[in-house]
């Protein structure tokens, strides 16, 4: 491929992005991906350790990519690292990936437990769209992709916190389209199905001691395509919703499941 052919096909050249989430999985995937269609990066993620190396990987690849810690639970950790990013040039990019998974019913879902999931996956959506929307507003536009679920959509067994949490994901995701119209801002999500990433698999050694091998393929099989998705194949289509290429894109939840919601039974 010719250097010509090669800087044809960056579809976010010059485009900067934030990564909330990006120190492992689908974050990291996305951070990479955007790297390598000419986006400088910022990863954001409370584990700093995974996000700096994270970040020395793209580097080293000769990409522009920086870390920070970030709580996106925490309205003061927000406010700090997004003033201090937007303080060194406009934002173009922002994709949400930050969340936590819990397994349980109504009935067996803990007030605190319910309330932590809340916390990270609703307010710190909430708090980082507030932050950038205002920032976009300020500089011509922009492009925003929450990562959804297809638990928002589907009745997963024994996800009810989890669920609603990503329920709510949607609902925030169409109502900042909606509202940004105006402003030049775009706002999509994508909903995978099963993803196989570190977090996968920590997940199921914790929830399902001594039956993870067992429970991996179940979680395989879910999809009627007969796998998981990899970490790669959502970062594909970030790329494209954060590229013009999808510039008439806006209030759209992307299922990325495998034939899930619609070739079950």
């Amino acid at each position: 491929m010719s250097d010509q052919s090669a800087r044809a096909e960056r579809l976010l050249s010059g485009k900067r992005a934030i990564i909330t989430g990006g120190a492992s999985g689908i974050g990291l995937a996305i951070a990479k991906a955007f790297a390598q269609h000419g986006a400088p990066v910022c990863i954001l993620d409370r584990n700093l350790d995974g996000a700096l190396g994270g970040a020395r990987e793209i580097s080293a690849s000769g990409a522009v990519a920086e870390a920070r810690a970030c709580d996106v639970s925490e309205s003061d950790s927000v406010r700090r690292v997004f003033d201090g990013i937007f303080a060194q040039g406009r934002v173009h990019l922002l994709v949400n990936c930050a969340g936590v998974a819990h397994v349980g019913t109504v009935t067996t879902t803990s007030e605190d437990d319910f309330d932590r999931v809340m916390r990270i996956n609703v307010r710190g959506m909430y708090l980082c769209l507030g932050a950038t929307v205002a920032h976009m507003k300020q500089h011509g536009g922009g492009v925003i992709l929450n990562m959804a679920s297809i638990a928002a959509s589907a009745g997963l067994p024994d996800r009810f916190a989890y669920s609603t949490s990503k329920g709510a994901v949607l609902a925030m995701t169409f109502s900042v389209a909606r509202d940004c119209l105006k402003d030049n801002i775009r706002c999509n999500a994508i909903s995978p199905a099963r993803v196989h990433t570190p977090f996968v698999d920590g997940f199921v050694a914790k929830n399902y001691p001594g039956r993870e091998a067992e429970m991996m393929k179940e979680l395989g099989q879910a999809q009627p395509i007969g796998r998981m998705a990899e970490p790669e194949e959502v970062a594909s289509l970030a790329v494209w919703l954060c590229s013009d290429q999808a510039s008439f894109v806006t209030g759209v939840d992307y299922p990325l499941d495998g034939g899930y919601m619609n070739l079950r039974g």
